[in-house]
């Protein structure tokens, strides 16, 4: 089944693997979901030779009416991960064969173990090498084999980071010349927003005069735990803090942990949060906290930033990189560092407006534009002589 734009036969044609698009609200449109539809909605039109992209995909709401892009569907239910698996390795590789495609591009981790023309493949994190048990044993085993088989036959290998890259580099064996980092960009949603809107969403959300946000799947390496201990040590009684963000695995600790600290009355669980409220959530906060231990880059550090919201965040992993010199880092293992850090902005109202510009600042170096440039670029170089 296709839907969108007809598909012509002239230019040089790239096959898109974007199954993990996801049409349902909830956790799992964050993240992933969205680097690839902005990429996709970011690809220039503008480039000698353009290209024709051909994306695979079962939703495509979000990306009709791009220009240039064309869409292949799928009767097959690849919301379900062993469908997917199928598709991938089954389907599209006989869809690029029928279809005379010249390059496939996998933006999820794992490539055709034959395909009819070289590929590329995206990959954001090694969270499930990094952190093996809070994965289970075959999707592990599925994960580790496949995208590393994938990246070592990849004529090239995207990653979000040079923390990423460097992983892909240790981990597979793949020469750093291969390995490209494509950053990813910030919304124009987020930015410092009116003051009426900021306090007409308090209304409406009942939310205190102080809060401190942190934004995130509850899982264990986003390290709530450790917030929850650092929050627990400020002073005020009147300052809150609201965890965004729905449940993802291994969740349980967080509940149990606020209400051994006695937090209950002043910590807010939101549940998932629509994409649209969160600029909403960001510019109400006087401070966004990152504790993270792992991240293939940290987009709420710069959304925050660019909502003119002071940033705390990990030293770990990818988040420097996108926290820059913005923001005030701290060992994530360290919870009063983080109280420390977290009690200097919001008692030192100068620090905290020099914190706000220098955000908005480090956030304005990230662009889908950029992303969309970048990526078309490395699909010239990758593509065969004509």
């Amino acid at each position: 089944m296709a839907f969108g734009q007809t598909i012509e036969t002239k230019r040089p044609a790239v096959g898109i693997n974007a199954h993990l698009l996801s049409g349902e609200a909830g956790y799992r449109r964050a993240g992933i979901h969205h680097y690839i539809a902005q990429v996709l909605r970011h690809l220039p039109q503008d480039l000698p030779g353009t290209l024709r992209p051909v994306v695979f995909t079962r939703y495509a709401e979000d990306l009709i009416g791009v220009p240039g892009l064309a869409f292949v569907g799928s009767r097959w239910p690849t919301e379900r991960r062993s469908v997917r698996i199928l598709w991938e390795q089954l389907v599209w590789p006989w869809q690029a064969w029928r279809r005379r495609l010249d390059l496939l591009h996998s933006m999820a981790f794992v490539t055709p173990i034959i395909a009819p023309c070289p590929v590329i493949v995206t990959v954001y994190d090694l969270s499930f090498l990094h952190f093996p048990e809070q994965f289970p044993r075959l999707q592990r085993w599925y994960l580790t084999s496949q995208t590393g088989r994938s990246c070592r036959q990849a004529r090239r290998v995207i990653t979000i980071s040079e923390a990423s890259r460097q992983d892909v580099h240790r981990f597979f064996g793949v020469p750093l010349t291969q390995i490209v980092v494509v950053y990813p960009g910030v919304d124009g949603r987020y930015r410092p927003l009116p003051a009426p809107e900021i306090a007409a969403f308090r209304r409406r959300e009942q939310l205190p005069e102080r809060f401190v946000l942190h934004v995130g799947t509850l899982q264990p390496r986003k390290n709530i735990p450790v917030l929850l201990e650092a929050f627990a040590q400020l002073p005020d009684p009147d300052l809150h803090l609201v965890l965004a963000g729905g449940k993802g695995w291994l969740f349980e600790d967080i509940f149990r942990r606020v209400q051994r600290l006695g937090l209950e009355q002043r910590v807010r669980f939101t549940g998932y949060v629509a994409d649209e409220d969160l600029p909403l959530w960001y510019n109400a906060a006087a401070l966004f906290v990152f504790p993270s231990v792992y991240e293939g880059f940290g987009m709420p550090v710069v959304e925050a930033m660019a909502c003119g919201t002071p940033v705390v965040a990990s030293r770990s992993s990818s988040i420097p990189e996108a926290a820059g010199s913005a923001g005030l880092l701290f060992d994530p293992q360290n919870a009063a560092e983080l109280a420390e850090r977290m009690a200097s902005v919001l008692n030192d109202p100068a620090l905290s407006a020099t914190m706000q510009q220098q955000g908005v600042a480090q956030a304005a170096n990230f662009s889908w534009e950029q992303a969309g440039r970048d990526t078309a670029v490395l699909y010239r170089q990758v593509l065969p002589p004509t």
